[in-house]
């Protein structure tokens, strides 16, 4: 509120009955009580204080005026009692973010979270994309890579992954053994995954890889390796029932948990974190 510094000023002075009474309560200098003082009564056009040599008496348009700044600064600070008291309760909207493939690594510990704290509600969202921690999308986001280096982000290491080349029994009782994967169908993720090490290793091995379904869907890729489309990259806990074609070092990738510095103390936030680390949950 644009005059919200007068009206506490205001209200101050009426309970203290001088500048200088309402000056040390606010904590300011009693020129710039006066100030706020006269600056208010100019915007509402009405003398809201009588002055005399003892201090400051309200006028009729001064009591209205305290009626209800009284009542607004209880209402705040009952507002701001309820804020603080819902800052320290693990509660509300709680958003994680993941590759997709991590899906079923972290999903135990975050139904455990869930149980432990029954009034989080979670929003789980696996994407490519980075989300802006900064902006609010997330509250706790897993990414893969190079350690995030955002001055604002909280960063912990949190393992690895790394994916492994299978391919189905059907599609390889079809197209034969993938000792040399030249000639043999890949099913590979979209733009979103050119920066993954197994897609860095696949342009510089493999010059025009042949490609039986390119998407941005996760579950897509999984579903069409497993018809036997092609072959692809999976998590290892994706991977039952497939054949492992190869697995190279250069694929291994480092998993960092990243909030954000604002939201980092927060108890729910810590209690997401202590989930997807397996540490005890406590209420």
């Amino acid at each position: 509120m644009e005059d919200w510094d007068g009206i506490r000023t205001a209200l101050a002075v009426a309970r203290a009955g001088t500048v200088s009474g309402a000056a040390a309560a606010l904590g300011v200098h009693h020129a710039t009580v006066i100030r706020h003082i006269d600056a208010l009564e100019d915007r509402l056009g009405a003398r809201l204080f009588q002055r005399h040599p003892r201090g400051y008496t309200l006028t009729d348009a001064g009591r209205l005026l305290e009626q209800s700044a009284t009542a607004a600064d209880a209402r705040f600070a009952q507002l701001a009692a309820q804020i603080a008291g819902a800052a320290q309760r693990i509660e509300g909207a709680l958003t994680v973010t993941a590759l997709p493939g991590l899906t079923q690594r972290i999903m135990p510990a975050l139904s455990a979270l869930l149980a432990a704290h029954p009034a989080l509600r979670l929003n789980y969202t696996t994407d490519a994309r980075l989300f802006r921690l900064e902006t609010g999308e997330a509250h706790v986001a897993i990414r893969a890579g190079a350690r995030p280096s955002a001055p604002d982000y909280v960063v912990q290491p949190f393992g690895q992954t790394q994916v492994r080349l299978y391919a189905s029994p059907q599609y390889l009782a079809r197209h034969g053994p993938a000792d040399d994967l030249a000639g043999h169908l890949f099913v590979l993720p979209g733009e979103e995954g050119s920066g993954a090490p197994f897609m860095r290793w696949i342009e510089a091995n493999l010059i025009q890889p042949e490609t039986a379904l390119i998407s941005n869907d996760s579950s897509a890729l999984l579903q069409a390796i497993r018809q036997g489309l092609g072959i692809g990259f999976l998590e290892i806990d994706q991977a039952e029932g497939l054949i492992e074609i190869t697995s190279r070092e250069e694929w291994i990738s480092p998993l960092w948990l990243v909030t954000h510095v604002d939201l980092h103390r927060t108890p729910k936030v810590q209690a997401a974190l202590a989930a997807l680390k397996g540490e005890p949950l406590t209420d």
